[in-house]
């Protein structure tokens, strides 16, 4: 991949970044519950449900930035556009649509083919193979 699209990939990942940061402190200051909105049973569970969402919103935030961070690793690696399986480059409209992309449209299609079903659905990746096992 040339320089001038690393340099915009590079770019992009450093406004999300920016972008997921500075959303983090605001649902940390909207974690805090004021007292006036715990009056009846059903404020409570509006704002346990409210709070709810802002975790989950929070977690793939959290997992999100991850990614960000391991693709910029990989742009000052010189690894950023290259399938982790094949070694082969990912195509850049690929790139462009999913930025964070680690595998090739190839790879992809096999690893999710290999996914197995659970009780639950679709094993999640994001989670890991670890942390789904132990939870299974």
């Amino acid at each position: 991949m040339n320089k001038e699209r690393l340099k915009k990939f590079k770019k992009i990942f450093e406004a999300q970044r920016q972008t997921l940061l500075f959303n983090d402190r605001v649902l940390r200051e909207d974690f805090s519950v004021c007292g006036d909105d715990r009056f009846d049973e059903i404020d409570q569970a509006t704002t346990d449900m409210e709070q709810s969402m802002r975790m989950r919103l929070r977690n793939r935030e959290t997992l999100y930035i991850k990614k960000v961070e391991e693709a910029l690793r990989r742009i000052e690696e010189g690894t950023f556009g290259e399938c982790e399986e094949c070694g082969e480059d990912i195509e850049l409209r690929r790139l462009e649509a999913r930025p964070t992309a680690t595998l090739c449209v190839s790879c992809k299609e096999d690893q999710e083919r290999k996914e197995h079903l659970t009780s639950a659905g679709r094993q999640s990746k994001s989670l890991g193979d670890t942390f789904s096992r132990k939870f299974a």
